[in-house]
């Protein structure tokens, strides 16, 4: 089985869990901290994305603390470093899907033309600031200020990613 035909049943299968949880009620978002400054950065945590695993696979933080995030993907397929709670993710994962649908998010690349096309509401972005979607081979930069002790994760949201254990723990100390 090609790379395509993993990322097209990936797609259709993380449809129906999408579905299943908004069933189970589980789509309202958390608090995960804020955009950090440059200037309040405490450390940096390299981060390297794999298909479909992150390394490291957990993160310590601290409370208050604000960290730089270099992330790499090393993988062969287009990931995701997303900072959020699990509900956040599920609500996240629809708009993944919608990219999928439209031709923006391809299984190697992102299709920067069809990432401009306007979906109703105007052309379609991938640029909150606790977020990063890369295609192999490329690197990206998060800095993000943590602030409450909320059951965080890091995920990447590509369909059936997340479902295939693209996720990785926040532990506060």
């Amino acid at each position: 089985m090609n790379l395509k035909s993993i990322f097209s049943i990936s797609i259709l299968l993380a449809a129906l869990s999408t579905s299943l949880a908004h069933a189970a009620g589980e789509h309202s978002g958390g608090h995960a901290g804020e955009p950090g400054k440059a200037s309040d950065v405490s450390r940096t945590i390299e981060v390297t994305m794999f298909d479909n695993y992150y390394e490291p696979e957990n993160f310590s933080i601290i409370p208050g603390e604000t960290v730089r995030f270099i992330i790499k993907n090393k993988g062969e397929l287009v990931h995701e470093f997303n900072i959020g709670t699990a509900e956040m993710h599920i609500k996240h994962q629809e708009e993944m899907i919608m990219m999928v649908e439209h031709g923006a998010l391809e299984a190697d690349r992102i299709n920067q033309e069809a990432m401009k096309m306007d979906m109703g509401d105007g052309p379609m972005t991938h640029d909150d600031p606790n977020s990063v979607l890369l295609e192999p081979s490329t690197q990206g930069e998060i800095i993000w200020k943590f602030k409450d002790k909320v059951a965080l994760e890091i995920a990447c949201n590509v369909p059936g990613h997340y479902d295939a254990g693209m996720v990785a723990r926040v532990k506060f100390n």
